[in-house]
């Protein structure tokens, strides 16, 4: 009897969790006036929920993300917030999904209470907001960790890296509306990439993506298709990646702390060219080589 009480709770439990999946996107209805013309149609968007970050059974912060590659988003969010120094500081991450949104509770390994509470955000943060509930002034520009010697890229490669996380968007190429964070190796290509609604939540992504497969960043690019905010640099900092390139404009703040982390931040990167605002010297045609477009099509990003 017991037995089977059990088995009916947990088969109610996986109903509601597959009753609570959201994709990442989904179709609406749409009128439309283009040209003097009236028409309607249906037209994907993307998805975004409240997505609460949980250690050790207290909640830390609530985002709005796009629902997928969420442990990625765990996993990344905590070291780019400085919770963990490795994902080997998380013993667990559990998703649980509710009507309400998804909870990512964590476990770690070692719980430091103390600087949990002085870094624990009491608001929610909107979509792409990366400071939301800090507490204090000094906190919100809190330096950047000082970035490895890392490599060296010709401006050829630099042109590829951007280029190719193009065709890869897919999220982005059905809704026009998600940003991205990959990272590029002259090796391999496009290595990881993650889109989200939010450009942090991406980066975040990014991140966890990145510690999970044991990549090194300082061997390769951080490609943004955002413009680059001073949280974006702090974040990268995290990753220890010395390299970012943009399709969009850095902010002044955040020069300013790649140049002190001694992070390369190349910008406004287009078919035609890019910008350079910090440590150019990793950017040099010296060694300029034949770089063709990897061939990323087989990926399973």
């Amino acid at each position: 009897m017991s037995a089977c009480a059990d088995i009916s709770s947990v088969q109610a439990i996986q109903a509601e969790e597959l009753a609570c999946t959201t994709a990442p996107s989904r179709n609406v209805h749409r009128e439309i006036w283009r040209d003097g013309l009236h028409s309607s149609s249906e037209r994907p968007v993307p998805e975004e929920t409240p997505v609460a970050v949980v250690y050790d059974g207290s909640t830390y912060a609530v985002m709005m993300a796009t629902p997928e590659d969420l442990e990625d988003f765990a996993i990344g969010f905590s070291l780019t917030e400085g919770v963990v120094r490795s994902a080997a500081d998380i013993k667990s991450v559990d998703l649980v999904r509710s009507h309400n949104g998804v909870e990512l509770r964590m476990w770690l390994a070692h719980s430091d209470s103390r600087r949990l509470s002085e870094r624990r955000r009491h608001i929610a943060g909107p979509t792409g907001c990366g400071l939301c509930g800090i507490e204090s002034l000094a906190e919100s520009v809190r330096p950047a960790e000082i970035v490895g010697e890392g490599r060296k890229f010709t401006p050829r490669q630099i042109m590829v890296a951007m280029q190719s996380i193009l065709p890869l968007q897919k999220l982005n190429i059905e809704t026009r509306a998600v940003h991205a964070a990959a990272f590029w190796q002259s090796s391999c290509g496009v290595v990881a990439l993650r889109e989200d609604v939010g450009r942090h939540n991406a980066l975040d992504k990014l991140a966890g993506a990145l510690s999970r497969d044991g990549v090194a960043a300082n061997d390769g690019i951080v490609v943004l298709t955002s413009r680059v905010s001073v949280e974006m640099v702090q974040k990268t900092s995290m990753i220890g990646a010395s390299v970012i390139v943009s399709v969009s404009a850095p902010t002044a703040l955040a020069v300013r702390v790649a140049d002190h982390a001694g992070i390369t931040l190349a910008a406004i990167a287009r078919a035609d060219g890019f910008e350079v605002f910090t440590r150019g010297d990793r950017i040099s045609s010296d060694h300029l080589a034949d770089v063709d477009l990897p061939d990323t099509s087989h990926r399973n990003l």
